[in-house]
Order: structure tokens, then sequence, then C-alpha cells
């Protein structure tokens, strides 16, 4: 490789729209020193989503395969297989296709790529048919990785087993902490922006797309009784997915049904989530599942008291600023605690949670530093983790 080209590293992502993993990548891609190291990004989805241009702009590039649906596997082998071949410059390949990671992970095993890894995002809960196919990967995966990458302990245990733990490298979700910072004259500007001129209007937030994972039906439940007891409060709702039309569409028909359209709000995908978090007051998160959120960090980072469900991990609390409720608490008892833990934090200094992420270790300059000399030394000392498999 001639010394002015960079280490390009093939990142195996389904769809660069704004997720948390995608955001994540995106972050370390921003900060990195691109002469030295960059990324190029492999997906399997067709349309052009919503940081194909950044990343475009950044210098990177972007390769389309089939979906990972059970019916393309077959195909996606042959087609991944015969990328490799096309384009021997990748000698890192980077995949957040949790479980899924299997397929190109084998394959690049199997044409002699040294560095392979597996990153965990994720820990799924439930039995549903896709149950059958992940479990089949994930007791696959480890013997052809070299690294394994988790985003917190529970996703790493998840893809790759507890017996494994020792192995796997916690990559933190770093975030520029610095364009996250609460500033009260951008957040009054914020919620005037968007019609909230009243500084005592109660303002909940969410960051999410609009997919089962994020129990958007349970937060419009947990909203409605938050609304009964603070009539002046509002719901900002940020965030698409690939079940966009179908899932928002049920969600906004359930807050017409309840009377809720002038206090909930619907922002779509945006680029600009650290300004939305200024104007917001608390943040919540009832999913069913998670890894460690990008978003977490986010709301934290803009000094917001968050409420999270018993399935997110504890782990994701870095502040101390996070309480937990269960799942099976009535939406009634939810609304009680936010609003409680709105009144406990209400007037205290919410610039200091950039400086509490930051001293978490979630800052994204140090991190990003870490992980560009990472690939440097994994490609020029490639040695395999050696994980173990569950099967």
């Amino acid at each position: 490789m001639p010394e002015h080209s960079p280490l390009r590293v093939l990142v195996l992502d389904t769809v660069m729209d704004r997720g948390g993993a995608e955001t994540m990548m995106m972050n370390y891609l921003r900060h990195f020193d691109r002469e030295q190291v960059t990324y190029d990004f492999l997906v399997n989805r067709d349309y052009h989503a919503a940081y194909e241009d950044e990343i475009e702009a950044l210098g990177g590039r972007i390769y389309r395969m089939c979906p990972m649906y059970p019916q393309y596997f077959g195909r996606y082998k042959r087609e991944f297989c015969a990328f490799l071949q096309q384009h021997p410059e990748y000698q890192i390949i980077h995949s957040n296709l949790e479980e899924r990671s299997y397929f190109p992970l084998r394959i690049a095993a199997e044409q002699g790529i040294p560095v392979r890894i597996a990153h965990a995002h994720n820990r799924p809960v439930g039995f549903d048919l896709k149950s059958i196919f992940r479990e089949y990967f994930r007791m696959r995966l480890p013997k052809y990785v070299t690294h394994m990458f988790a985003c917190g302990t529970e996703a790493g245990d998840w893809l790759f087993g507890e017996k494994n733990r020792d192995k796997v490298i916690q990559q933190r979700n770093a975030i520029d902490t610095a364009v996250y910072r609460y500033d009260p004259s951008l957040a009054a500007q914020v919620r005037a922006e968007f019609g909230v001129t009243d500084p005592d209007t109660f303002v909940l937030g969410h960051v999410g797309r609009f997919f089962p994972q994020k129990n958007h039906t349970f937060l419009i439940d947990i909203f409605a009784e938050v609304h009964k007891q603070c009539p002046n409060s509002v719901l900002w709702l940020v965030g698409g997915g690939e079940l966009n039309d179908e899932l928002k569409n049920q969600i906004k028909a359930k807050v017409e049904g309840l009377g809720l359209s002038d206090a909930v709000r619907f922002f779509g995908v945006r680029d600009d989530v650290n300004r939305l978090l200024q104007g917001m007051d608390s943040f919540i998160l009832p999913s069913l599942y998670e890894g460690l959120p990008v978003t977490m960090i986010e709301a934290q980072a803009s000094g917001l008291p968050c409420t999270i469900s018993d399935r997110v991990p504890r782990q994701c609390d870095v502040t101390g600023n996070v309480q937990i409720i269960g799942l099976d608490e009535p939406p009634a008892a939810w609304a009680k605690r936010i609003l409680d833990q709105h009144a406990t934090y209400a007037g205290t200094d919410r610039a200091s949670g950039a400086d509490a992420v930051a001293h978490a270790g979630f800052d994204i300059t140090s991190n990003a530093e870490w992980l560009q000399k990472f690939y440097l030394d994994a490609l020029a000392k490639p040695a395999r983790v050696s994980g173990d498999s569950d099967s």
C-alpha cells in the first residue's frame, strides 16, 4: 500500500440511516485522521440513506448488496465472495450485522482476510421465527472472528457468549460531547422554534427509530398519563426507521384516538438531534431491549434526566441521572416517577452533563484516536481471538 494511501476499513451494515450503530460509526469517521484510516461501507439496502452524502463528502465509498433475508442467503454469499475477490484492498472488515456477521466473516476467513471484527450492538429478547436463525448463526460466529467488539457487556454476552466475556473489547458509543453541552439560550430558541413559548411547559423527549423494539405504543400510553397529571406538557418524537410508515401511522392514529394530536410532535429523521435535546426537559426510553444506546449517551451529555425500562442495560447510566422502571409497571406509575424526577432536577446545572459523559470515557476524540491505532496495530500483527463457540 503506498504511504500516502489511508488504510480503508470495510464496514458492513444494513443501511446507513440515523440508527445508533450507524451514528456511532459516523462519529468515529468524522474524528479519524482520514489520511491514516478511513471507512468504506457495504450495505444491504438499495435506497439512498441519510448518512450517504456525508460519507462520500468525507471520502468514503458505498457499495450495495442484496438484503440478508433467508431467501437471499445463497445469493448474498456468492456476491460477497465475488466482492472480496474484486477488492483485495480490504484487509480489515468491521461488521455491525450482529449474528448475521457469520456469513461475511466466514467467507472473509476462508479468503484469508486477516482482521475480522464482529461488533455487538443489541441484546434481543423474546422468541419468534427469527430467533431460530439468530441462535444458529450466533453460536457459529466466534470461530470466524479475530476481534470481538461490543457497545456494552450485555450485548457482548448475547452475541459472543459469557464464556468469551474476557475477550470482548468494550468499544464505547462515543460522541462529540461539546456539541451536546446544554446552553439555556439555545434551549429557549429551540423551544420557541417548535411552539413551546411557556417556560413551564414540560417537554418529554424520545429519540429512536419507529421499530417494535422501541416500544412506541407503551410510550404513548405513558405520555397520556403524563398529560393527565401535567396538562401543560408535550412529547417530542424524533426518528424514522424501516417500518417508518406502517408503525408511525399506527402511533399517529393512537395519538389522535387519545386526543393528544396537539401535544405530540413527530419530527422524523433529523440531523440536529443535539439541538432538539436542548429543548427537552426529560428523556424516555421504554425499549423492549437495547445494547448500550448512543441516544442515552447523547441525552445525558445534554444534561437531561432520563427514564429507561428495565430491559435497557444499567450500564448506560454514566451520569447518575437515570432512573429505571419495570415494563410491568402501569403507565400512571411511569408518569408519576417521570414528573417527580423532573421536579427534582429542575434548576440543576445541565451543562455539567457533557463533562460527566466525557469523564465516563465517552468523548469521541480520545476514543477515535484509540480505534484508529487499534486498526493499524491489528493489521500489523493480526491475531486470532480464538473465541469459544456455543456449539
